[in-house]
């Protein structure tokens, strides 16, 4: 099997409302890339927000041929620091999940939920 590096895994995050995660994420200091809204109101096909840092994640309506439960999307973001990231989320008034903290294995990071529920984590370790 040969490995290509040259592409990457880009979760997908299905919303009831995936407008308002993209503005929040936005809030928390992603860039917001490619949108593809649907027919119905506040309907997305298909849409990308970039993490600074490296990494993207694509956040869309739920479609019926995708199974897809509210709020149960978990990603870890890779971040240099995750006390300014930690200061916008408690600024934006995110829940948090996971306090800041520093774990035993040499990460130092956090969790917050979006409005739907779904886990986002923050944190130095890279693998």
């Amino acid at each position: 099997m040969t490995t290509r590096i040259d592409h990457s895994i880009w979760p997908g995050i299905p919303c009831d409302d995936p407008l308002t995660v993209r503005d929040w994420l936005t809030r928390l200091g992603f860039v917001p890339g490619i949108l593809v809204e649907g027919d119905g109101d506040r309907q997305v096909h298909h849409s990308e927000m970039l993490w600074p840092e490296g990494g993207r994640v694509m956040i869309h309506s739920a479609a019926p041929d995708l199974p897809a439960t509210r709020g149960s999307g978990n990603v870890y973001v890779v971040v240099d620091d995750p006390d300014a990231v930690y200061a916008r989320a408690v600024e934006l008034g995110a829940t948090l999940v996971r306090d800041l903290k520093d774990e035993d294995y040499g990460s130092r990071g956090f969790t917050v939920a979006d409005a739907e529920g779904n886990a986002w984590s923050f944190g130095t370790y890279a693998g």
